[in-house]
């Protein structure tokens, strides 16, 4: 008899924002329209009175993702957005974000290929605004000649003809600019939107921390360049760069293109998909698992970059073992011992080893310890896929090692590393606590059908 005086009462005074609600989740939250509906204690009370006696259906699905509708209640209930304008700002700058993360990704896909075919020390000087590329045979001939003079033509390339200079030239050419064209693609709409007002201070001092770490990528991708171009400290060895300044031009990418796509997440998913109390609990017991883990899968990352940099992945070309042996005797030659773990070619490569696959049995360990937790089944599907991707992972590292670095493989693997990066950060974001509001409007357990 109550509840039936309860939903007749909420009817008969909010029959349009009733309406409103039909077909939605106990969990979704309200529009900016049904917000100022419901602003009375009064009416608050009654509707969390219909809350818990409603039965509402849950269909799991992708689009459960989507927190955007959270723009109404947020600014009234302790959520901080970091976009202002309403939901259709938060689409645009969400679009230019993530369009500026999958650049970044195409600069690190573009860099290993650069690097992959030997292109990177073709360019002998550097400008920030960077300029034209040889337009005449004169000046082919003249960048041709700054060439000569570099250690890596006469170690590696004597005799290179011009037609294969111009190949290396333009790899590392369009590197640089392709560079370039992001610092303008991402400046141009970041002072659009600050014009527009859509940029709050919080989101404008992580996006100006952002576009400084990028416009010193360049400055980094020089004095990398540059340790190259110097003569090696012996006459039988190879010129290449500093594996301490390739990993830091490197992990530097992976930061930016880790904060672009936090960033982009959080603004157009303010609020972790959350349909009920057990599913906030079930996801707080997966995100102490999952921390460590994306720890050590950007660890195996950086390690990765060290491997590029000492030309690992040309030595010790078997598996499972390093050549006849499962630990080569030189690992520990180089003095004092640190450096072994950086420059020593057999280290570095038996240091990638060991935690490549460390990070496929973590990983594997989460889902195993996560197959009978309560949680959203966009975390179950994240770390499923984040299984699938380390194992495939693995194949490609193995394959491009027992195929002397191919440049398809090599490349592959590259992305790979990030692709997996890709999939922990998204899990990590997706399993961040929600804000009080959220909390307060969640049942116990999800429904279902």
């Amino acid at each position: 008899m109550f509840r039936s005086r309860v939903v007749a009462l909420f009817v008969k005074n909010n029959s349009k924002a009733l309406n409103n609600l039909r077909g939605t989740t106990p969990s979704r939250v309200l529009n900016e329209e049904s917000y100022r509906l419901f602003s009375t204690g009064a009416t608050r009370k009654c509707l969390d009175g219909f809350r818990s006696f409603s039965k509402g259906n849950y269909v799991p699905s992708m689009r459960n993702m989507s927190t955007v509708a959270s723009v109404g209640i947020g600014n009234k209930e302790g959520l901080k957005l970091l976009v202002n304008g309403g939901p259709h700002a938060q689409k645009m700058v969400g679009i230019w974000l993530f369009g500026s993360a999958a650049w970044v990704f195409s600069m690190v896909i573009l860099g290993g290929i650069t690097r992959l075919t030997r292109s990177g020390l073709s360019m002998t000087d550097w400008k920030f605004t960077g300029g034209l590329p040889p337009l005449s045979d004169e000046d082919w001939l003249l960048e041709f000649e700054k060439y000569k003079q570099s250690p890596e033509y006469k170690r590696v390339n004597q005799g290179m003809s011009i037609e294969d200079f111009k190949f290396i030239y333009w790899m590392e050419y369009a590197h640089r600019m392709w560079g370039r064209g992001l610092g303008i693609m991402f400046a141009l709409p970041f002072s659009y939107f600050l014009r527009k007002g859509y940029i709050t201070v919080q989101l404008g001092l992580r996006l100006s921390a952002l576009f400084g770490l990028g416009a010193g990528q360049g400055l980094i991708g020089w004095w990398m360049v540059k340790s190259g171009l110097e003569e090696p400290a012996s006459e039988y060895a190879q010129p290449r760069v500093s594996p301490y300044r390739l990993a830091a031009h490197l992990t530097s990418a992976f930061a930016i293109y880790c904060g672009l796509l936090w960033t982009g997440l959080s603004v157009v998913m303010p609020e972790p998909p959350s349909e009920s109390l057990a599913w906030v609990h079930g996801a707080a017991k997966v995100k102490r698992l999952a921390l460590p883990v994306s720890l050590l899968v950007g660890v195996t990352a950086v390690s990765g970059a060290f491997v590029a940099g000492n030309d690992a992945g040309h030595a010790f070309n078997t598996f499972p073992k390093m050549g006849d042996t499962w630990i080569p005797g030189d690992v520990f030659d180089m003095k004092p011992l640190i450096r072994n773990f950086f420059e020593n070619t057999s280290t570095v490569q038996l240091d990638h080893r060991i935690l490549a696959t460390a990070t496929l049995f973590s990983i594997g360990a989460l889902w195993w310890s996560t197959r009978k937790f309560d949680i959203h089944p966009a975390v179950r599907s994240l770390i499923g896929s984040a299984v699938g991707m380390a194992g495939l992972q693995v194949t490609l590292g193995i394959s491009t090692l027992l195929s002397y670095v191919p440049v398809e493989l090599g490349t592959a693997h590259q992305a790979g590393a990030l692709t997996l990066l890709t999939l922990m950060i998204l899990l990590n974001h997706t399993l961040r606590r929600p804000s009080p509001s959220l909390l307060k409007s969640l049942p116990q357990v999800a429904k279902t059908i």
